[in-house]
């Protein structure tokens, strides 16, 4: 087992792979990294599906046996193979932490996020095409995410909220993450079934700030936004977990939203590639890498200081950030709309690449 990794995890981060594909789990590398690298967990999107589903082969015999099915049921028939095979694969993982670790994700189609009512019927429709406890159902954060959010948590329904970035957006997340167990409550369900990961997108942050900051003049505020921006919405998540509305929900058996910080891969060259896992380390996170970063944190990453507590430093951070000349509510929005942007563009792609998997099997 990786020294580095299993410290990691040791020190209460949950290890989670960004990334799947039916190769990873007919060759045994996800077997393998569950066993060598600590990894309790797979979270994907459609620019990952769209890559795995570039590799035609893997899927053929799937394709084949799905006969006749338009395009839209043959990813969804194929994804939610790969995810109920990988929820199988996590099966024990998933037992040992309580329902807490051993989840794989799949999400809405991106076309759907800004349609509520459309992400509800569909986050339904996946969580029973999976049919197992330790699937999550990405929604992403945007205004029409919310009340969707919160619809599929009062029905019982596991949601890893993705694409958020910004504390006010986060709080609203977790608003509806309370709300929808209040009314899963009301209906007589049982809350301890009910699991939820709000993931807090870091990388982007620096890429699109430090751009800004350049122009500014500002170089040595750079590549210093996103590790503060995170400080702040962990401050947001201890004060509504330790609030006394959840504690009335513990009581009855909720559970924790848990923070999830996504795109911890630099994109920056010249910084460490280590950055966004050594510096967020809090006991109950889940920090999900690419294979790249998860490499790279194996073979010469460090555990950085707690973050607990650590909310007015970020804070501090920002605002010299703003007083900069930096309109953060801007990058935010710009951020989330490039962000579901570059998710229906993946979906085009998987799309043909479905498409043509089929041609290729008739």
């Amino acid at each position: 087992m990786n020294d580095r990794l299993k410290a990691l995890a040791d020190a209460g981060v949950s290890i989670w792979l960004d990334d799947l594909s039916r190769a990873r789990l007919t060759s045994g590398n996800l077997a393998e990294k569950i066993a060598e690298d600590s990894v309790s967990g797979v979270t994907t999107n459609p620019t990952i599906f769209a890559a795995a589903l570039t590799n035609g082969a893997d899927y053929a015999d799937q394709l084949r046996s799905l006969g006749d099915v338009d395009v839209d049921t043959a990813i969804k028939q194929l994804c939610s193979t790969d995810v109920r095979n990988a929820c199988e694969l996590f099966a024990d993982v998933y037992a040992a932490s309580k329902g807490y670790d051993g989840r794989v994700s799949i999400e809405v189609a991106p076309t759907l996020a800004n349609d509520t009512d459309g992400t509800i019927a569909q986050a339904a429709e996946l969580h029973g095409l999976v049919g197992r406890e330790n699937v999550l159902i990405k929604i992403p954060a945007t205004k029409p995410g919310l009340p969707a959010i919160q619809a599929s948590i009062a029905a019982g329904i596991s949601v890893n909220v993705t694409l958020i970035f910004s504390e006010d957006r986060y709080r609203e997340v977790m608003e509806a993450y309370l709300s929808g167990l209040e009314e899963a409550d009301a209906a007589g369900r049982d809350l301890s079934t009910i699991h939820s990961v709000a993931s807090f997108f870091v990388s982007r942050v620096d890429t699109e700030v430090d751009k800004r900051l350049a122009a500014a003049g500002r170089t040595d505020l750079q590549s210093k936004t996103a590790i503060a921006n995170a400080l702040v919405a962990y401050g947001a998540f201890e004060e509504v977990f330790g609030s006394d509305r959840f504690a009335a929900l513990r009581a009855k058996g909720a559970n924790v939203q848990r923070p999830l910080w996504a795109s911890t891969g630099t994109k920056d060259p010249n910084l460490p590639d280590t950055l966004y896992v050594t510096n967020l380390v809090a006991d109950g996170v889940v920090n999900t890498m690419p294979e790249k970063t998860m490499d790279a944190f194996g073979d010469h990453g460090e555990i950085g200081p707690s973050i607990v507590g650590q909310a007015a430093a970020g804070r501090a951070v920002l605002d010299e950030v703003v007083a900069a000349g930096v309109d953060l509510d801007d990058v935010y929005q710009v951020l989330e709309d490039e962000g579901v942007e570059k998710f229906i563009v993946s979906w085009h792609e998987l799309v043909a690449s479905v498409e043509k998997a089929i041609a290729s099997v008739k």
